[in-house]
């Protein structure tokens, strides 16, 4: 008997309201990380797909624009329901391809869909002001416009949240959006913009390229597309903020990530290890809003602390994405997984005491999976480089001070500001914390403290170049104009 072997499966780009090949003549891999198999390929495009790309664009939005904003709200409406009618399915999808676990994938989902309930408010947020009366006969009146052509450039961890992010507000204030997804995990961004075609945005309004840092780089260099929104490693989005700002763009830049979690003598332990530990091996810790430090605060507090990790985090169990008793999946990549293996070898040169070590862990029947177990260090040092740089993945580092003044100060010297957890039971305690710590998101008994989609997301220092924050009103005054008319009549 013969056996045919199934042809492999193609990702495309999604231009002009359709799928585009592109020339095909790089292609990159895209993994199953619970199997270690190559299940996709996907277009490493350059210059002529994103030509391609702003070309559909720039012939939409004029028309799109012209759209009053409660009817784009409408459509943004219609789209969320498709997305919420096949949640399973592209859930399924972007676990597939990131490796996190299904409830994880849904939740990526979700919260990205947070953000489009929010600008389906359009109509409220794009309202202008008015002055009547400034002078004689003469009103002051201001009125916010899109900008034309958008783009943006999203990492792998979250492959519809963070592009659910960017295209609602840009799509929302009359924008055309180009998106480029990791390409990693690029297939639900394809989905997205069929979904928003079906809900009866015009085709050219949402265009996804595929691609590689040749993308990146044309998306920057192209002087049709007025606004840049990224989410990536910090090295990354410094050079997206610097290229994109010398280039005349109007450009924000999220980077990466060393979230400290300071846990008073007061605190309760029980609750708080159980964030943190939720926090920190979550989604194999590849968030920027996971929790990798906890800083406790006393050493009677660290010695209860690490005695209740060490027994909480043995209880873990990486798994694959549909194991319903998995606490988390693999890693992205086996590439991304050999690159913690050796932060972990780096903590146990620079001196670190190795508490558990996930390197060994074997899940069986998925040998050949990008499976790390949890891995804890204590007695961790301010000067160790495997501190003071982000390792993105299932390492919990403990640290210890003597107050909380000195936990402040960690993380506030710390380069990266993205967040910062405080469990306690003290109110003096939290505002002081709240008031003086230099990093741009803070949780107070709240391990995770990513806000709602009303407010904004955005950190400090390494973990954010530019002016505005992720969603909320800061995301409709980036992708808009604002225009100011003072008239007599």
């Amino acid at each position: 008997m013969v056996y045919m072997s199934r042809p492999m499966r193609r990702v495309f780009h999604y231009i002009q309201g359709r799928q585009f090949p592109g020339d095909g003549t790089r292609l990159g891999e895209v993994f199953d990380p619970a199997t270690g198999h190559t299940q996709a390929h996907v277009p490493l495009g350059g210059v002529a797909e994103l030509n391609a790309a702003v070309h559909a664009a720039l012939g939409a939005q004029p028309g799109w624009a012209a759209v009053s904003a409660q009817r784009r709200s409408q459509v943004l409406f219609r789209f969320k329901a498709l997305i919420e009618q096949q949640l399973e399915s592209l859930a399924k999808l972007l676990s597939s391809e990131h490796g996190k676990l299904l409830a994880d994938a849904r939740g990526d989902i979700q919260r990205g869909l947070d953000v489009i309930d929010f600008v389906c408010g359009a109509p409220q947020l794009l309202k202008g002001e008015f002055s009547a009366g400034v002078g004689p006969g003469i009103d002051v009146w201001s009125m916010r416009q899109p900008l034309g052509v958008v783009a943006g450039i999203t990492p792998f961890n979250f492959p519809a949240m963070i592009p659910l992010w960017m295209l609602g507000p840009a799509i929302a204030a009359g924008n055309a959006f180009i998106l480029k997804p990791s390409e990693r995990t690029p297939s639900i961004a394809v989905e997205l913009a069929a979904l928003l075609c079906e809900a009866g945005a015009p085709a050219g309004i949402l265009n996804v390229v595929q691609g590689d840092r040749e993308m990146v780089d044309a998306i920057l260099a192209q002087p049709a597309i007025k606004a840049v929104s990224f989410v990536g490693s910090s090295d990354v989005a410094h050079h997206v903020y610097a290229t994109a700002a010398a280039a005349g763009k109007r450009v924000q830049a999220m980077g990466g990530a060393k979230n400290h979690g300071l846990v008073l003598p007061d605190a309760n332990l029980d609750a708080a290890v159980g964030g943190i530990v939720g926090a920190a091996f979550g989604s194999a810790g590849e968030r920027c809003m996971a929790l990798p430090v906890v800083v406790a605060i006393g050493e009677h507090t660290a010695a209860a602390l690490r005695q209740r990790l060490v027994a909480a985090i043995k209880q873990l169990r990486a798994g694959a994405p549909e194991d319903p008793l998995a606490d988390y999946g693999p890693l992205v990549t086996a590439a991304h997984k050999q690159r913690i293996e050796r932060y972990i070898a780096l903590g146990v040169a620079e001196g670190a005491e190795l508490l558990i070590d996930g390197r060994a862990l074997s899940v069986a029947g998925r040998e050949r999976g990008f499976f790390l177990g949890p891995t804890l260090f204590d007695r961790v040092r301010a000067d160790m480089r495997s501190y003071q740089e982000e390792i993105f993945g299932p390492v919990l580092q403990i640290m210890r001070v003597e107050s909380l003044a000195q936990g402040i100060q960690l993380a506030s010297a710390h380069p990266y500001g993205n967040g910062v957890v405080l469990f306690t039971r003290s109110g003096e305690a939290a505002r002081c914390l709240a008031e003086q710590v230099e990093v741009g998101m803070v949780g107070i008994n709240v391990p995770i403290p990513v806000p709602v989609a009303y407010h904004g997301f955005g950190g400090w220092k390494r973990s954010a170049f530019g002016d505005l924050n992720q969603y909320g009103t800061d995301s409709i005054r980036f992708f808009t104009r604002t225009k100011i008319v003072t008239q007599r009549w």
